[in-house]
């Protein structure tokens, strides 16, 4: 779907109440509605806590997988600009996604010319064509990029405009986690050079762009060893607190919250339900497990046989699936950025067990707000102890809690981002 299917995504002006404020380009690899998944959540919060300083023009990249339908991808614009104020919003497909050919050409192009494989992925002649005239149109005094995903893009971006560039993760450091993991060799190999191609871009365009936001301080100086001349802010991944609160009654079980679909959950639940899970068993033969999120129905068949895992699917809302759990778990051994997952289940005063790398990048106090294992018997002596012992999962419940509400409430990183958006448009003013 382009953007002349619909009057709601065919970049028509919003009324006179928009005139006065400052102009902002919002380019996203992600239609961000509705909120319910990591990259969704975060694209969504920081496109709504822009818009109450700047005027906003959208143009977003859509997913199949997720919009199957023009009806859902109308559907899922509708829904955004219900929520976010915006000027105007454009969105198109991925065309990869419509074409085995043009799938298996972008990844030789990545091969064949040694550049990031999803440069090639997110290239659009509508998109692209859409972009430059917006561009014609009005004048941007800052332009935001969400992903390094459209780097792509930004040779087309005028000179003289504030440029940020938004990492949900630092994707390099992504890759080569993944390509340490990857069993087959052949995958290895290519998880293994995608990741040096991805460092090579970073390195090249987090200098160039005048602002790049990360999630956390790790992913910082990551990102700084690879771009060491980058301008670097961190802003968190938040959650609404006052969406998201505490309950602490009816508490039994274990609950997980992840598609299927991205490969450290799969490794990470997997994990869990081989090694860890047995363990519990021996002690807890009917302690049930819940895993929260999209997958396939034969996914769904073979963790319910083989481990007595019960995958929901896809759910509109994770809340009561969260609350009736006694314990929150994030077995991942994959990852990067921060674990939105985790601030919903702080949020909720859950009891949290993790490894370290499930919770890179949070203000996780092992004993405080959250239990910190990452063997296998150790992770699951950690859930035992909270299955059994009401007071722990009360007390790692309200540090979690007190944590979601002082660190990472939407509302106090949103004024901090916005302070730093404003001194970037001054810094750019005063040339």
């Amino acid at each position: 779907m382009t953007s002349t299917d619909a009057d709601a995504m065919n970049g028509a002006e919003a009324p006179d109440r928009l005139a006065g404020r400052p102009r902002l380009l919002f380019l996203c690899q992600t239609l961000p509605y509705p909120p319910d998944g990591g990259v969704h959540i975060r694209s969504f919060h920081l496109l709504r806590l822009l818009s109450r300083r700047y005027e906003v023009s959208a143009v977003c990249f859509y997913r199949r997988a997720t919009r199957t339908t023009p009806a859902a991808v109308q559907a899922a614009a509708d829904g955004l600009r219900r929520h976010v104020e915006l000027a105007s919003l454009d969105v198109y497909p991925i065309p990869q996604e419509y074409s085995r050919l043009r799938l298996l050409w972008d990844h030789g192009r990545s091969v064949l010319r040694r550049r990031a494989y999803t440069l090639f992925a997110y290239q659009s002649d509508a998109f692209r064509s859409r972009l430059l005239e917006i561009l014609a149109e009005h004048r941007f005094d800052v332009i935001h990029i969400d992903s390094l995903d459209l780097a792509d893009y930004v040779k087309d971006l005028p000179h003289g405009v504030a440029v940020v560039c938004d990492h949900h993760n630092v994707e390099s450091a992504l890759l080569e986690r993944r390509a340490h993991q990857e069993p087959n060799m052949l995958k290895r190999r290519y998880f293994a050079l995608q990741a040096r191609l991805t460092r090579r871009e970073e390195s090249r365009w987090c200098g160039n762009v005048d602002l790049n936001l990360t999630v956390s301080s790790q992913d910082r100086n990551l990102l700084q060893e690879h771009a060491p001349q980058a301008s670097v802010v961190v802003v968190p991944n938040g959650v609404d607190t006052t969406t998201f609160e505490p309950s602490y009654d009816g508490e039994d079980g274990i609950v997980f919250v992840g598609g299927y679909t991205w490969f450290p959950n799969k490794d990470g639940m997997r994990f869990f339900s081989e090694r860890v899970l047995p363990r519990i068993r021996e002690h807890r033969p009917n302690t049930s497990v819940r895993w929260v999120g999209r997958a396939p129905e034969a996914v769904v068949e073979t963790y319910r046989l083989r481990y007595g895992v019960e995958l929901t699917g896809y759910v509109d809302d994770i809340q009561p699936h969260v609350r009736g759990a006694a314990c929150f778990v994030v077995p991942l051994l994959v990852g990067g950025g921060t674990r939105l997952k985790i601030l919903d289940a702080w949020a909720m005063g859950k009891a949290v067990v993790s490894t370290s790398r499930g919770c890179e990048g949070l203000m996780a106090r092992d004993g405080d707000n959250i239990l910190i294992r990452d063997s296998a018997d150790a992770f699951a002596d950690a859930v035992l102890d909270v299955l059994s012992d009401a007071d722990l999962r009360v007390r790692l419940g309200r540090g979690g809690r007190t944590s979601a509400e002082t660190e990472y409430d939407w509302r106090k990183i949103g004024d901090e981002m916005l302070s730093a958006y404003e001194a970037l448009a001054s810094r750019h003013e005063s040339r």
